[in-house]
């Protein structure tokens, strides 16, 4: 990754949309008298989540039944794992589930019973992704070895003519390659880059905090089982396989549909590290809605299909998002800005694979 502090935004904005749209968002909660925050309906939606999550991992010890069976449990609770990613822990890490710091902070460690670690989590997102997005070499999301090439930036190798194809089975180790070892990489990465974030703690205690975690994670997801299921060390094994697959199937699918799609622009900066456009519009640009009017996956996703609305307004709850898109679709057409979206979640999964094959193909 390269050094984000020469990198910077223009200031140039004449029309000043985002001063615009910022004041109609907030004139919209002004007028509604409700909080930017969450409200009942996501704290509903947190202990649906939480349960679905919980709940199957309880069962597998209540249950005598066959292994078979207890592998779609085990995949049940990947659906509530990805759950809990995306409706409790990113609006808590994100400052918006709670106008109380506290819920915030207890809503989003709930990353630790994901595998994950609030200190990389919100330097990764917060910090790079959302200030840098789908800027190589600063938008560590963008990154993935030699094995995918998702920007034209990126160096091309042999193998990626086929990335298309390969590329979903990939997706479904997301969770489990944090949770072994993207977590220790990020951990050394940042701290001997010295990034951070307000009110971070000291590098010293984040490195302790990840090993604690860690060791209570695997605990409770592997030793735990294997000493108190009636069921042999590998069936465990799979089942916390099965369980993260699941997760990180759907995780991925929902980031790369935002991103990583024909819609997304993926600029550089000039040559003296300036980007084009400020920072609003370039959020714009490079980002992407899908399925805006599936009540569902509205409900299930944390609201990350209006993508646009949480990198505008990322201090904002995901439950707001749908009316305040209004807004913001709205403010862009007046301004003659692009306001990407695909009406269908098949739609964008079509464009995200003819987006990875064109990526495939070798530059000339």
């Amino acid at each position: 990754m390269q050094s984000t502090q020469s990198l910077r935004f223009s200031r140039k904005d004449p029309k000043k949309f985002f001063k615009t749209l910022n004041l109609r968002v907030n004139n919209y909660f002004k007028e509604k008298k409700i909080k930017k925050t969450g409200d009942w309906k996501l704290y509903l939606k947190t202990f649906i989540m939480l349960t679905l999550f919980i709940a199957p991992y309880c069962l597998l010890y209540i249950l005598d039944i066959s292994l078979w069976y207890k592998l779609p449990i085990c995949m049940l609770m990947g659906i509530g794992m990805a759950g809990v990613g995306m409706n409790v822990m990113h609006d808590g890490n994100h400052g918006s589930f709670s106008k109380h710091s506290w819920v915030n902070k207890l809503m989003g460690s709930s990353i630790y019973i994901l595998a994950g670690n609030v200190f990389n989590w919100k330097v990764q997102h917060n910090v790079l992704h959302h200030t840098f997005t789908n800027i190589h070499g600063h938008d560590e999301d963008l990154e993935a070895g030699r094995i995918l090439r998702f920007s034209r930036h990126a160096k091309w190798f042999p193998h990626h003519k086929f990335q298309h194809l390969y590329s979903v089975f990939l997706y479904g180790l997301l969770t489990i390659n944090w949770a072994i070892f993207t977590d220790f990489q990020q951990m050394k990465r940042y701290t001997t880059k010295k990034l951070s974030y307000l009110n971070s703690k000291r590098p010293s205690l984040q490195w302790i905090g990840l090993i604690i975690s860690k060791i209570v994670y695997f605990l409770i997801w592997i030793v735990m089982p294997i000493i108190f299921l009636n069921a042999p060390w590998w069936a465990i094994i799979i089942g916390f396989i099965a369980m993260h697959y699941t997760a990180g199937l759907i995780l991925s699918i929902v980031f790369q549909l935002a991103h990583v799609i024909e819609e997304a622009e993926m600029p550089k900066p000039d040559s003296s590290g300036t980007m084009k456009n400020t920072w609003a519009i370039h959020q714009l640009l490079t980002t992407v809605n899908f399925s805006t009017k599936n009540s569902f996956i509205n409900w299930f996703t944390g609201g990350l299909n209006h993508q646009i609305e949480h990198h505008i307004f990322p201090h904002i709850s995901h439950i707001h998002y749908s009316n305040i898109s209004v807004i913001v679709k709205k403010t862009a057409q007046e301004f003659n800005l692009p306001y990407n979206e695909y009406e269908t979640t098949r739609s964008a999964l079509f464009s995200h694979f003819r987006f990875l094959k064109k990526m495939g193909v070798q530059p000339s």
